[in-house]
């Protein structure tokens, strides 16, 4: 049962803590996703490689025995939005710590348009202006499950939610800019083809 003051931990450690690729990694994947610290990736890490390790485990059963398990874990890996209908278990061994990240309410939140930056749209989350499928998140590595996509807004009673505030008029010029940008860069790309 363990003592419930110290709580066991959720993730595992690199086995090279102090290899510069990995620390480079770790730091592009911090900035890029807004996570708070290593914490939070490592959990990611050991969530991913844990789903790996039962794909694993399954394919090395027999055929009768993995059918049942198979369709549970594509089932659920479905539902949180990290396969396609049409994936199979080879698919989740292809899964990577991308795919993870870019399937959290922060991430989401960013490139819905509803903040500025990635650490805007923790801020965001954490202080309860963010709702899914009308209830209020406070959670930035919430997994968003396929369908819940579209539900993602600002809660009903935050002051974001009003058109004109000033914050949120910023964020809608900020992201109408690059938008022009992508367009440019895109248009560039096509000409030189």
């Amino acid at each position: 049962m363990g003592d419930p003051k110290r709580r066991r931990r959720k993730y595992e450690t690199p086995k090279k803590p102090w290899d510069m690729q990995i620390l480079q990694l770790e730091l592009r994947y911090l900035g890029e996703y807004g996570l708070r610290n290593k914490r939070e990736l490592w959990k990611h890490k050991t969530q991913l490689s844990r789903i790996r390790a039962i794909a694993r485990g399954l394919l090395a059963q027999s055929p009768e025995v993995r059918i049942k398990a198979e369709m549970v874990l594509l089932n659920k890996l479905k539902r949180i939005g990290l396969l396609s209908e049409s994936a199979t278990l080879d698919h989740v061994l292809d899964l990577t710590l991308e795919d993870i990240l870019n399937r959290r309410l922060q991430t989401f939140v960013y490139k819905l348009g509803l903040a500025k930056t990635i650490h805007q749209a923790r801020q965001f989350i954490t202080h309860g202006h963010i709702m899914v499928n009308s209830r209020v998140v406070r959670v930035p590595s919430y997994i968003v499950k396929s369908g819940e996509e579209n539900t993602i807004c600002y809660a009903s009673d935050s002051p974001f939610n009003d058109s004109k505030h000033p914050i949120r008029t910023s964020i809608e010029a900020v992201h109408v800019t690059s938008k022009m940008e992508e367009v440019s860069k895109e248009l560039e790309t096509s000409e030189e083809i």
